[in-house]
């Protein structure tokens, strides 16, 4: 697994969400085995990206700086455990600002492609909405649902978009799946 890439979505995936944005440090706070999970992940050769839509820039109800000091804290608490996160890409633009980056666009893919020089073809890319799906499909990654943050309602409100889509409890068990398949 040398060098495999993994892309995954931040908020439902890593960390709890909340519809009512995720806005301060205090607010973030890590799901359980998320960030073992990153780090059994980099332990076994995979390179972990991160993308995320922070449509809460754009609305003006997150700093900035609080998206910063997460980071740093993500990075930190995965650092601790003997793991490295690649990069983050985010989003900064609102549902209706038309850009190119906000998922379910390919956009932040595409960056992290070109940044990591990797084919995204059929990489491993898991989050917990439609979005994050058809994001995957649209550069032919492989994409994973998790039944944490959003991935449960995604589930239920159903979608030809996720046939063939695997889907598991949370990241902990995609990352099982992946490493022992």
């Amino acid at each position: 697994m040398r060098d495999a890439v993994i892309i995954l979505d931040r908020d439902g995936v890593i960390n709890a969400d909340s519809d009512q944005f995720v806005k301060t440090l205090d607010e973030w706070q890590p799901l359980p085995g998320s960030l073992d999970a990153i780090a059994r992940l980099c332990h076994a050769g995979f390179r972990v990206a991160i993308a995320t839509n922070q449509s809460g820039l754009a609305r003006g109800l997150l700093k900035p700086a609080a998206l910063d000091a997460m980071h740093r804290r993500l990075w930190h608490l995965v650092a601790e455990r003997g793991g490295r996160i690649e990069m983050i890409v985010h989003c900064p633009h609102g549902p209706n600002d038309r850009c190119d980056c906000r998922k379910p666009r390919p956009g932040m893919l595409l960056e992290i492609a070109r940044r990591l020089s990797v084919n995204l073809q059929g990489i491993p890319f898991v989050g917990d909405s439609l979005g994050d799906i058809q994001a995957a499909r649209a550069v032919g990654a492989q994409p994973w649902l998790v039944l944490t943050g959003k991935g449960a309602r995604t589930l239920e409100e159903g979608s030809d978009v996720l046939a063939g889509v695997p889907i598991k409890p949370d990241l902990a068990a995609v990352v099982d799946h992946l490493l022992h398949a």
